[in-house]
């Protein structure tokens, strides 16, 4: 199992875009070919690896946002599954606060996304807000689960739109859902949606090159490698602090995202996000309690909201599925 953990660790980014990507990782890891895709199909199996593929980046096609329902505690079950539903709605958890349902919801367009948010408010009858991101300041969306990674130095980067044309929709649908474990996966990607693998590696090369695929490689669910504790840490910090303050806490690597989101005035005010993940609750809460501390962080109002339930988490989807 460590073997296999340390193995796609490594493999969480940088998978080769070249047609034979499995052998190229096996000649730089001395085994076959054959012996790398039933490593990846073992993760697979095992229920801790979601898939292989591309990973998009926040808010380059369409539009994303963070979102929270306060929910009566009895109601909160039963609100979460009716969440989940919508296509739109990638992840859903709870969290401990009164704003105590969190989920991200992705869409074609922003018109359409928040149109969305209001049809979940009035069918479920419960308050939404919608918290867009504005700055990212370490945004990986990788997780290391084995200690080894370093940090890499950060800084502030504001997301912008790239358009997404319907020839393209096809392929960004199909490799949203993972590359098959076979020996060519994008001759078998650009079989499915009428392209060449010549094309389909090309344009995955064009949205790294553009920003729009942030890494390739094994998506992983760390909670089920029992990564259980996760905190969403925010404080309200002034404008004029936000970026120092987020620069410094993304280089900590304790944090495992950082980012900067427009408030939801007058009911929330906090615009500094980090998550810090872990084993147990003990754990993360002294992290944030030091880093709190030690970047005077929490000279400004703050709050620590723990996750106590995942309802959903997928892959996101900008191509507007019915």
């Amino acid at each position: 199992m460590d073997t296999l953990l340390s193995f796609v660790n490594r493999w969480q980014r940088g998978f080769p875009l070249v047609p034979s990507p499995f052998a190229a990782i096996a000649a730089r890891e001395g085994t076959s070919e054959a012996e790398v895709i039933e490593a990846f199909a073992a993760a697979r199996k095992a229920g801790w690896m979601a898939r292989l593929g591309p990973v998009w980046a926040p808010r380059r096609f369409g539009w994303s946002t963070l979102a929270a329902a306060r929910v009566p505690p009895e109601k909160l079950d039963a609100v979460a599954e009716c969440v989940s539903i919508f296509p739109e709605v990638n992840h859903n958890y709870a969290r401990e606060d009164e704003w105590n349902l969190w989920f991200v919801l992705t869409s074609p367009s922003e018109a359409r996304g928040r149109a969305v948010l209001v049809a979940i408010e009035q069918a479920l009858q419960v308050p939404v807000i919608a918290l867009p991101l504005r700055t990212e300041f370490f945004v990986d969306l990788g997780f290391d689960l084995t200690g080894e990674e370093k940090r890499a130095p950060t800084k502030a980067e504001v997301p912008s739109p790239v358009s997404l044309s319907a020839e393209l929709e096809p392929s960004v649908r199909e490799l949203s859902a993972g590359l098959p474990l076979v020996p060519r996966p994008y001759a078998a990607v650009g079989e499915r949606v009428g392209c060449s693998e010549v094309e389909v590696i090309a344009q995955l090369e064009r949205w790294i090159g553009a920003g729009v695929v942030r890494r390739i490689g094994a998506v992983v669910r760390h909670r089920r490698l029992g990564y259980r504790a996760n905190a969403m840490c925010v404080w309200d910090v002034p404008d004029d602090a936000v970026r120092q303050a987020g620069e410094r806490l993304a280089r900590e690597p304790a944090v495992s995202l950082c980012y900067e989101r427009f408030r939801a005035l007058p009911h929330w005010p906090y615009n500094l996000y980090a998550m810090i993940h872990g084993r147990d609750r003990e754990t993360v809460s002294r992290e944030r309690h030091r880093l709190g501390v030690e970047l005077g962080l929490d000279r400004w109002p703050h709050r620590v909201l723990f996750s106590t339930k995942e309802y959903k988490q997928t892959g996101a989807d900008y191509t507007g599925r019915e």
